[in-house]
């Protein structure tokens, strides 16, 4: 098809757009990557790093040579992958009675759960029902607090709304119970939501750090973004990675948080690949019906 002059500009607009967004968000990863590689000499120049001119391992050896940044990858992944798996089969568990139309009262119980969206406990008394509960300085309080997301459960009840009623009667008439329309008929079908949620959940545990400051003091419970937060803001495991005079200290400091960053980003970037063709697709499906 021939575009049209106007057409023609506006698709020039775009593209142009769309590849200064692209350099614009992909510019301080390569940054980080090509310091996180450098001599502290080169990771102290002026202007602009795409890849390091003086190759060097040091920071990543001393890094990836620490103790504590395994045990909060560990933490990290322990908290991602059973609290992401816990919190999908807890909302699917949740949203599937409410989207269909026989359950009593269904319009009440949306409303008391929508409610949870607009007000909050607040920091304090959060923090004193945590330690009612018994959750302090334990995993558990990694995943129990966060365990169902209200905007993540109404998208997903979004979707199951969509799903065809007839293949719940002719399951019912073959005698299934509602688990087992739950889980072999529903869920099944429900994959691309599925995979959008898992993947916010698993973003969203990988990246969390406010709570581990707030509620652990174990430092064999704490996570990798709070070691990621003592390195690069309070800088306080640098001291044992950096001697010598001010200038060195500070050339090897910088390697060091940009490899200690990387490390920390790398992993769940790395799986939203395999995730993003349902990415898409599951947002703008559990949109639609309200």
């Amino acid at each position: 098809m021939r575009l049209g002059k106007g057409n023609m500009l506006f698709q020039i607009f775009l593209i142009t757009f769309m590849v200064i967004l692209c350099v614009i968000m992909l510019y301080p990863f390569v940054h980080m990557l090509s310091i996180s590689f450098s001599t502290p000499a080169e990771s102290l120049r002026l202007g602009i790093h795409l890849y390091p001119k003086q190759v060097s391992l040091y920071a990543w050896e001393r890094v990836l040579g620490k103790n504590d940044i395994w045990i909060g990858f560990g933490n990290t992944l322990f908290r991602t992958v059973v609290g992401t798996v816990c919190s999908v089969l807890f909302m699917s568990m949740g949203a599937y009675p409410l989207s269909r139309r026989y359950l009593p009262h269904r319009n009440i119980f949306t409303l008391l759960i929508v409610f949870t969206m607009f007000f909050g406990g607040g920091l304090i008394p959060t923090y004193f029902l945590i330690k009612n509960l018994g959750l302090l300085d334990t995993r558990a309080v990694y995943i129990l607090p966060g365990l169902v997301s209200t905007f993540s459960m109404l998208i997903l009840r979004n979707f199951f709304q969509a799903i065809p009623d007839e293949l719940e009667d002719s399951a019912k008439i073959d005698g299934a119970n509602d688990l087992r329309i739950l889980f072999q008929i529903v869920l099944p079908l429900s994959l691309p939501v599925l995979a959008t949620l898992s993947l916010w959940s698993a973003v969203g545990h990988w990246n969390a750090w406010f709570d581990a400051v707030l509620y652990i003091q174990d430092p064999n419970k704490q996570v990798l973004t709070t070691f990621l937060r003592r390195v690069v803001i309070t800088g306080e495991d640098l001291s044992m990675y950096a001697s010598g005079t001010t200038n060195t200290a500070l050339g090897y400091q910088e390697p060091i948080k940009a490899a200690t960053l990387m490390f920390t980003a790398l992993p769940i970037i790395i799986v939203y690949p395999f995730l993003q063709k349902y990415f898409v697709k599951g947002t703008m499906v559990g949109s639609l019906k309200g």
